[in-house]
């Protein structure tokens, strides 16, 4: 549930078709081409939709979709 909504989250943030091809292995600099806008972007998008916050650091430290799925997962109730 949550990997499918960041899924959905991520392709409409960065006007992906195909969201398909965004897997928990899927790199966010290296596959998705993202910026640091993009990654602020998207990271204020999750704070919005699982109301949590993700500090600083740990947002710097999203390499990969799967990296942010566990964030959420272990900071969510």
């Amino acid at each position: 549930m949550i990997y499918k909504k960041i899924r959905e989250m991520i392709g409409e943030q960065l006007a992906i078709d195909n969201i398909e091809i965004i897997q928990m292995s899927t790199s966010l600099s290296e596959d998705l081409d993202t910026d640091s806008l993009d990654a602020v972007e998207i990271i204020m998008a999750i704070e919005d939709e699982f109301n949590i916050e993700i500090p600083d650091d740990a947002g710097e430290s999203f390499k990969t979709i799967g990296d942010i799925v566990n964030f959420v997962t272990q900071n969510t109730k």
